[in-house]
Formats: C-alpha cells, structure tokens, sequence
C-alpha cells in the first residue's frame, strides 16, 4: 500500500475542492501533543488549518501550545480563524494551554472536556497522535454508531499513518463485531480538502450496531 494513501478501505477518497453544503460552523480536530517525527505530520496540520480557515470553519481543540496541536492552533490562527480550546484544571500546566486562542475552556476532567469538545463541533477528525488521539475518535464515533449524534467522523490519514486502525475495523466485520454500515461512518482521505467534502456529503447510517 502506498504511503499516504486509505487503500481500498470504505469511503476514502479525495478532492481537489470543497463544496461544504452542510451547516457546519466548527470541526474538531483530535491530534497529538507531541510533533512526531515526520514533518509531513506538521505540513498536514499547517494544510488543514488553512482549508478550515478557508471554508469558515473554526477549530475545536484539546487547549494545548505542544506539538501538533499548537501547531494547528497557530496556523488557524495566523490565517485569521477562530479557535476554541478545552482542556482539564489538571492539566493547564502540563499540556501548557495556549494563552491566545479565541477563547480557552478550563474544564474539571477530561470527561468534561470530551463533552464540550463534542457540544462546541459539528464534525470530528483525527490527526496522527497516540493514546488520547485514538481514544477520543473511537469514543465519539462510538456516540455516533449508538445515534447519539449523527455528525460526521475521519481520520486526515497522513503518510499511511491510520493503515492498521483501518485494517483492524475491517477485520471486526469480518469476524462480526461491526456492522458494514458502521464501519462507513469513519470517513478517510488523505487529504483535508477531500476528508471535508466527504463531511459535507455525509449522511449518518440508521442501523442498530447490534450485529444479528
């Protein structure tokens, strides 16, 4: 499989321009507080920023100045875009919260800032990161395979980098522990422009996850 690339896994594709007829108003971006070490994964966060920016969409965030997060944050910024961050008491000097985002949200726990990360967003992405990135993308697309919200889902898939998550979702319905039409619900592309028009173009499944 080539680098970069979502492969034949479900609804990945990509697209040079963005058509974002859904009434969205800001994403969610989940992504790491550490900038790994490609520097694709900084060019990918820079890129996103702009077509956010681009398409008025502001940006939901964990709240910290680290990693690929600040880096995201900044660009948004910088581009004259709107950015919310959220981030637990706990965690104000560990992460190092950015102090110049449009507005800051100290919450009580990461149960609070998970809420209001999903209350503030109309779409939800995940960038390369580690346990927390995986975490919060698997919890909300939990929400939504039990239609607690029907907002769209993705993974920005930089240099392969989401490979064998999709692989292993792909493997849960083949041994029946997930719905084909559940696993759709994880957009993918390579790209932020494609990853967004596939937002704009979505429409959450109506099935029970219970498998029969």
């Amino acid at each position: 499989m080539p680098a970069g690339n979502c492969g034949d896994h479900a609804r990945c594709k990509s697209e040079s321009e963005v058509s974002l007829t859904a009434p969205m108003a800001r994403i969610c971006v989940y992504c790491g507080s550490n900038s790994g070490h490609r520097p694709s994964y900084a060019a990918a966060a820079r890129e996103l920023a702009n077509v956010l920016v681009t398409n008025k969409l502001g940006l939901v965030y964990g709240g910290a100045n680290k990693g690929i997060m600040g880096i995201i944050a900044n660009a948004v910024l910088e581009a004259g875009g709107e950015v919310h961050g959220v981030i637990p008491k706990a965690l104000q000097e560990k992460e190092i919260a950015h102090q110049s985002l449009t507005a800051l949200h100290v919450v009580g726990s990461m149960h609070e800032r998970k809420s209001m990360m999903a209350d503030l967003s109309d779409g939800f992405i995940a960038m390369p990161g580690g346990f927390g990135t995986l975490e919060e993308i698997i919890e909300i697309l939990t929400w939504g395979q039990l239609q607690f919200h029907r907002k769209p889902c993705g993974l920005l898939n930089v240099d392969g980098y989401f490979d064998h998550l999709l692989n292993y979702l792909d493997h849960a319905v083949d041994e029946g522990f997930l719905r084909p039409e559940n696993r759709q619900m994880l957009l993918c592309d390579v790209t932020a422009e494609g990853l967004l028009q596939q937002f704009a173009d979505y429409a959450a499944p109506r099935v029970e996850k219970w498998a029969t």
